[in-house]
This record gives structure tokens, C-alpha cells and sequence, in this order.
């Protein structure tokens, strides 16, 4: 079952697969932020209000709106 990142929450562990076809836009972004194909991550904190999200990725933090975490394909691991 294909998720994406806005479907975790706090405490969950998992593995990126890939982007989500209509992303492009995000893309590039979440490449360069460390964010490819078979990383290990886990969502650390949710805003209040539900957005932002803050993730760590190789051991740095990393906040992202909800929408550009629905971009993502995950799974959990």
C-alpha cells in the first residue's frame, strides 16, 4: 500500500520511495534537502495545528508544510 509522509504520525519510521507523479514542483526541492529515494526517516513533531511537520533525515531536522510531505511516497518500516 502506497502512503505518503502526511499519513505518519509522531513516532513513525520509514523508508522514502519515491515522488508522487504531479509533484515536480516540490521535487527538486526535497532532493536537495536530503530527501531520496531509500532514506530512512522519522516524523519527530507536529505543529499544533497540524502543519508543519519536522522529520529527522540523516540525523538533521527537517520541517515541511503538509503539502509538500503529501508529495512523498513512503512506507513505514
Amino acid at each position: 500500500m502506497n502512503m505518503t509522509l502526511s499519513d505518519f504520525v509522531v513516532g513513525d519510521h520509514g523508508r522514502v520511495l519515491g515522488f508522487q507523479s504531479g509533484g515536480g514542483a516540490y521535487r527538486r526541492k526535497l532532493l536537495s534537502m536530503g530527501l531520496t529515494p531509500g532514506v530512512e526517516i522519522q516524523v519527530t513533531r507536529v505543529a499544533p495545528l497540524g502543519d508543519p511537520v519536522e522529520l529527522r533525515v540523516r540525523g538533521t531536522a527537517l520541517s515541511l508544510r503538509r503539502n509538500e510531505a503529501s508529495v512523498l511516497e513512503v512506507e513505514r518500516t
